[in-house]
């Protein structure tokens, strides 16, 4: 299964329908989701995924809310008469609505309950182990507008989007996905997904440090080369002799161990110096041999 079916089953088997209150706000979650189609009589909503349809059908069940439920190829349809939902949301020609009082409600648990219908109603998050995306889409601006309120009342804060009539809401951040995932009550998921967050920062740590280091070593090599061909320039036209012997030593150690860093070399010498002494002299001995 892909880790946004996995959120949802474990959505989908969540104990906590006794309380008729959040079931409610859970529901309007779910009837004012992209996904929901408005007909003459009736309202359809319609998912491939059978969790969702499970978890929206024991919603309406735990309400003495009648319903039918379809099934055509791979679509999962379930069916409500607009008159028993009447109560919950707006119902316009072409569109649902969230009841504005909505806005103004300050119990976080029935926001969460909200928010977790929207997002089992047609909500959906990429694989982490490739990159970080959660999205929820909706039918409407207003409802949009809503989300975002209601998200920032409860410290997340979402990006938006109009694609097509379809409005979105979505995070790319890990920890606010993170933090959408503990909100909507998956918490495994949130485990599973923070092990593999932290797994792709070390990777990524242990990849700059490597390319670091990769970067360091060309850098020694091509100097190390310069150095090792002002040396061969000096001894083929007999200046090599004339240098003093600090300027000897340093370049015989250069040619006996061309990978070594500055510091390395310097601490070879029998006097020992620094990085900056070593380097002085090779410099030395490089404008010599282009002298």
């Amino acid at each position: 299964m892909s880790f946004s079916s996995d959120i949802k089953q474990e959505l989908n088997n969540l104990k906590n329908l006794s309380n008729k209150e959040l079931v409610k706000y859970e529901l309007i979650g779910y009837l004012v989701s992209g996904n929901i189609d408005i007909k003459k009589n009736d309202i359809e909503y319609t998912t491939e995924s059978d969790y969702n349809i499970n978890r929206f059908s024991k919603l309406l069940s735990n309400l003495n809310i009648n319903h039918d439920i379809d099934v055509n190829g791979r679509i999962f349809i379930i069916k409500v008469k607009k008159k028993n939902i009447k109560d919950f949301v707006v119902i316009n020609e072409n569109e649902i609505l969230m009841k504005e009082e909505i806005k103004f409600e300050n119990n976080q648990e029935k926001l969460k309950a909200i928010i977790r219908g929207m997002f089992l109603g047609s909500g959906s998050i990429n694989n982490p182990e490739n990159k970080y995306h959660l999205e929820i889409i909706f039918s409407n601006y207003q409802t949009l507008e809503i989300a975002v309120y209601l998200l920032e009342k409860l410290d997340i804060k979402v990006k938006k989007m109009n694609v097509k009539n379809k409005y979105y809401i979505y995070l790319k951040e890990g920890e606010e996905i993170s933090k959408m995932l503990a909100l909507i009550g998956a918490n495994k998921a949130v485990m599973k997904f923070e092990e593999i967050r932290i797994q792709k920062e070390m990777r990524g740590k242990v990849n700059r440090l490597v390319n670091c280091e990769t970067a360091n070593l060309n850098k020694t090599i091509n100097a190390s080369v310069e150095q090792i061909a002002a040396i061969h320039k000096l001894k083929e036209n007999g200046k090599f002799n004339k240098l003093n012997d600090n300027l000897k030593e340093i370049a015989e150690l250069r040619l006996e161990n061309p990978d070594v860093s500055l510091i390395e070399l310097g601490k070879m010498l029998k006097k020992p110096v620094g990085k900056s002494g070593v380097n002085y002299r090779l410099k030395k001995i490089i404008e010599l041999a282009e002298d």
